[in-house]
């Protein structure tokens, strides 16, 4: 069976990284693309051969027989488009961030379950060679009982700001602009999965705004995990050098990563270059959605006639024995609700000047 998808949002995030992925699986076929923007629509049909495009969500659910939406639209058009598609009965994937809000997630979860859809947030970090190098290392215990994990994001300006007005959501706060939506999804995903499925519990942020836009574009994150693990993060907009680092460290061995350099160094001191084949390190990171698309594919097959809904709450494991074949998809929602936590989280910290913010 083919499945016939269509992407809403035709940014330069779904032009250069969504439309490669959904290329490398044969049994999807993308037929129809929703954007409001002309400019966006007419590139849509210079790279798509026959494709129908539409400038109104409703009369795209309307007028084709949709198996999937995919959202890559700015973050504040996330939950409502998610939740026409859902109401459409198509299974649905977001790109990051899967919503904004606490009633929003909820919302979107119960609708998905109601009608034994499909609901998948991009989590695309997770297929870069590096961090997939890196899980793999902690899953076989080569650094022992995990303790810390660090990440950086260095950039000099926001992706997309040379691309004109189309370009430039993330400098807006009614898009849902900001470093911390930007860049802070990715990392605290990451975060999570790194520290191997345990909950965040309790963040302190620092977040500076720049003179150019009303958002964020420097922050600094504080992670408390169970057990007295700790998380970092550090993401800027205001590098003069883009760079992309990580440090992790348990009782047995501390994992450095540089770009695409891997050095992983045991207790003894002694230092192993373990780098994996160097990837593009290009703004969309087109190389790694092909990945999140075979993860979601996955999961649409397998959900057919089973309910989401059972994971709120509960642990990937709960979720798989109440009929969520997908442990992955278990894991993705999982993943999103501590990614929201945190970013709600890091506002409040940030007003409160910085202080410690427990997550409910």
């Amino acid at each position: 069976m083919i499945l016939r998808g269509a992407i809403s949002g035709f940014g330069e995030v779904a032009a250069q990284a969504h439309l490669a992925g959904w290329r490398t699986r044969p049994e999807v076929s993308i037929v129809a693309i929703h954007d409001p923007v002309s400019e966006r629509r007419h590139h849509a049909m210079r790279l798509i051969p026959n494709i129908r495009v539409y400038d109104d969500l409703e009369l795209m659910l309307d007028g084709e027989r949709l198996d999937f939406v995919d959202v890559a639209s700015p973050p504040a058009y996330h939950a409502a488009t998610a939740r026409m598609a859902l109401a459409a009965g198509a299974h649905v994937l977001v790109e990051k961030p899967l919503c904004l809000a606490r009633d929003e997630f909820e919302s979107l979860c119960a609708a998905a379950s109601s009608r034994g859809r499909v609901l998948m947030c991009v989590h695309n970090w997770k297929h870069a060679a590096t961090y997939r190098l890196a899980h793999d290392l902690i899953v076989a215990g080569r650094l022992g009982d995990m303790r810390y994990v660090a990440l950086d994001r260095l950039r000099t300006a926001p992706a997309g700001v040379g691309l004109g007005a189309s370009g430039r959501w993330r400098l807006g706060a009614a898009s849902g602009g900001g470093i911390l939506v930007d860049h802070g999804w990715h990392v605290f995903y990451l975060m999570r999965w790194l520290m191997g499925g345990l909950d965040p519990a309790a963040i302190s942020a620092f977040m500076g705004v720049g003179q150019a836009a009303p958002v964020e574009d420097v922050a600094d994150f504080r992670v408390i995990f169970p057990g007295d693990r700790i998380a970092s993060a550090h993401l800027t907009w205001r590098s003069p050098v883009r760079r992309t680092r990580a440090k992790l460290y348990g009782s047995e061995a501390a994992l450095e990563i540089d770009g695409d350099r891997v050095i992983l160094t045991a207790r003894s001191g002694m230092p192993e270059d373990v780098s994996p084949t160097p990837e593009d390190d290009d703004s969309y990171h087109s190389a790694w959605f092909a990945g999140v698309a075979a993860d979601f594919e996955r999961a649409v097959y397998q959900s057919v006639g089973q309910s989401i809904g059972q994971c709120i709450g509960q642990t990937i494991e709960q979720s798989v024995e109440n009929g969520i074949e997908s442990a992955e998809l278990a894991e993705n929602l999982a993943e999103a609700r501590a990614a929201l936590r945190l970013t709600l989280g890091a506002q409040e910290s940030s007003r409160q000047g910085g202080s410690l913010v427990k997550l409910v």
